[in-house]
């Protein structure tokens, strides 16, 4: 019997693991092959309820390179991807630049809150994605929607900020009225819930987070000056919208009532976490938590 399948095609943060313009210590041990640090593409899932029709978790950059090593992706005949949708939840780049790699004249289904659907319309690029063919979708916060394959889902507010490419000024950083959402996916009884960006934990975050059997949650940072430390950024995570692992305000803390199956994604090539052996791996791995890889496969 088909069961709700969740392909980790990318599990890096913008600009993957090892960057390519980045020589800090994570990267220097990627870069020399060390096999403590797997390489990691930007952060994209392929979620199925029958392992032939399959929905996309946001488009990243390396789109077209993950479709390439997941043979559930690949196509089933001349020009029929098995790729019949696509839900965003934000519009950063490395969450819909994969986007352009679909342009192709294949037929599929975006969905995208409002704020996030006109961000694409107000930039000419997506236009190669056309009307007659990529139908676009309004979601709303709360109110559920269809997915191919008997897939059911629903977006929420996170807070979070907008676009770095749109940003004006200081950040801003919004509560339940911005562009950043989570999404939660189910399907025979079983619900997966996935945060690829979180600058904070709310109740209703909780309450949903701990009705989910698995649940894929932001960890670009283990601390919140991590990138500044590094001597590779200026801001600290807070700022960029991404709360720190480690820390009081932190996802380590925030999540440890969560009794759902919880696994990290979207790690910044800065995080100590991507060193298997190191002190920051073994401590969220002693506190329950996996840490998302390439290629990953959750089965519920």
């Amino acid at each position: 019997m088909p069961r709700l399948t969740a392909i980790v095609l990318g599990s890096a943060a913008g600009g993957g693991v090892p960057q390519w313009n980045c020589s800090c210590p994570v990267c220097r041990l990627a870069w020399a092959g060390d096999p403590r640090v797997r390489p990691r593409t930007q952060t994209s899932i392929a979620i199925s309820a029958d392992g032939a029709r399959w929905t996309l978790l946001n488009a990243s950059p390396d789109l077209r390179s993950q479709i390439s090593v997941t043979p559930a992706l690949q196509p089933t005949g001349l020009r029929v991807s098995p790729i019949e949708a696509v839900v965003l939840t934000g519009a950063e780049i490395d969450q819909v630049a994969g986007l352009l790699h679909l342009r192709e004249m294949h037929p599929f289904a975006l969905h995208g809150t409002a704020a996030v659907l006109d961000i694409l319309a107000k930039n000419s690029l997506f236009g190669a994605l056309a009307a007659g063919t990529v139908a676009r979708k309004t979601v709303r916060p709360g109110v559920s929607f269809e997915l191919p394959g008997g897939l059911a889902a629903q977006v929420f507010p996170v807070p979070g900020k907008t676009p770095l490419y749109l940003e004006s000024g200081e950040p801003r950083i919004f509560g339940d009225s911005g562009p950043n959402v989570g999404i939660e996916v189910r399907a025979a009884g079983a619900r997966f819930v996935f945060v690829p960006g979180a600058a904070q934990v709310t109740l209703a975050m909780q309450d949903r987070m701990q009705a989910a059997d698995v649940v894929c949650f932001d960890a670009t940072l283990y601390d919140d000056d991590e990138m500044i430390a590094a001597g590779v950024g200026t801001k600290s995570g807070l700022l960029m919208g991404h709360m720190p692992i480690d820390g009081e305000e932190g996802s380590l803390a925030a999540l440890a009532r969560i009794y759902a199956r919880r696994v990290y994604i979207h790690l910044n090539n800065t995080n100590p976490v991507l060193v298997e052996d190191s002190p920051a791996r073994k401590r969220v791995e002693e506190a329950g938590f996996e840490v998302a890889y390439d290629g990953m496969e959750i089965v519920l």
